[in-house]
């Protein structure tokens, strides 16, 4: 077997046919072919340069049901796993969407702007994973204007929890409000670097992830892309 096969599944993740998770669920059910042959084995590994995948008619109809929302998030919503009394962003959504869809990434609590929902698991690792390096833009107003030094200490990645942050972009903006564009989240990112240089956040609000805007959402809105 060629080292450069790869199991069914990782395939299909890597080219947005399927989760892995997803995709082990239509071999199951004979919904992937593999060089025009039903496959159902689980463990099956292909060669990506060789070998042709394609969904059956199936799966192309349940991928056509994917919902994908977008939610301005106010300051005081947590965006899963509410501890008690805790108010989650996905109840700001229609009733008959909160069951189905998850929030791709996070938004911590003290944050406000834009969450993707969407019950598309391809798209969510895509844009979750950063490994993809996909764009996310913030506003943020701090106490006092940051230093050049601390901007360029940024832009080639800082230490922060024993680990180092890929660059990050920051811009001024006006007075002391600045953008920040990252290529990775990594648990409140942007509050641990600002905090370690001795500044503090008085607002942060997402604007962007990869191609998906705020634009005009009003805080608490949301609309289906």
């Amino acid at each position: 077997m060629s080292p450069k096969n790869i199991r069914l599944q990782k395939y299909c993740s890597e080219k947005g046919l399927a989760s892995r998770r997803k995709a082990e669920e239509y071999i199951q059910k004979g919904w992937i072919k593999v060089n025009g042959e039903v496959v159902r084995e689980l463990g099956i590994k292909i060669d990506p340069e060789k070998d042709k995948v394609e969904l059956v008619p199936q799966a192309e109809k349940e991928k056509q049901s994917f919902k994908y929302v977008l939610l301005n998030k106010p300051v005081g919503y947590v965006t899963n796993l509410p501890k008690k009394g805790e108010k989650e962003a996905k109840d700001l959504l229609p009733p008959e969407d909160r069951k189905i869809v998850h929030a791709v990434g996070r938004l911590d609590k003290d944050s406000e702007g834009l969450l993707l929902f969407t019950n598309d698991g391809v798209l969510a690792h895509r844009l979750s994973s950063p490994k993809f390096e996909h764009e996310k833009e913030y506003e943020v107003t701090v106490d006092r204007k940051i230093a050049d030094r601390a901007i360029k200490q940024y832009a080639k990645g800082i230490t922060i929890g024993g680990l180092k942050t890929k660059p990050v972009i920051v811009s001024h903006l006006k007075g002391t409000t600045y953008r920040f564009i990252l290529t990775e989240g990594k648990n409140r990112q942007i509050r641990r670097m600002l905090n370690n240089l001795g500044y503090k956040i008085l607002k942060l609000k997402r604007l962007r992830i990869a191609n998906y805007e705020l634009r005009d959402l009003g805080l608490g809105e949301y609309r289906y892309v």
